[in-house]
């Protein structure tokens, strides 16, 4: 039988800093796939780090710009209120809350701007 000889220290760092990917698939797309490298003379270690990195490019900024778009949505819509003990401003945002503010609203007559007046 056979020893098995002993990895060099760069040899174990370079699998440290390089895990091995690997995936099965039904061989008629594995055949597609290596047509497809083929065409783009890539390996499939490039392809996988160019999706990658095409993905990150693409899904950053849409993360971005959703949390961009909720706090610039916020600063239109949203509702406060003075809190009665501190001062300090509260967001309306429980369904207690809504429904308080509702309530209020219909108490104290409170309508459409349109709407007529003698209604």
């Amino acid at each position: 039988m056979a020893k098995l000889r002993k990895k060099s220290p760069s040899r174990s760092r370079y699998e440290n800093g390089h895990p091995t990917v690997s995936a099965r698939m039904p061989i008629d797309k594995r055949d597609r796939l290596v047509a497809v490298l083929a065409r783009l003379n890539m390996t499939l270690a490039q392809l996988l780090i160019k999706f990658a990195d095409e993905q990150e490019i693409i899904t950053r900024p849409l993360a971005e710009a959703r949390k961009q778009g909720f706090v610039e949505a916020k600063k239109i819509y949203a509702v406060y209120y003075p809190c009665k003990k501190c001062g300090q401003q509260m967001e309306i945002n429980t369904p207690g809350e809504k429904l308080a503010a509702a309530r209020y609203m219909v108490e104290n007559g409170w309508s459409h701007k349109e709407c007529p007046k003698d209604i």
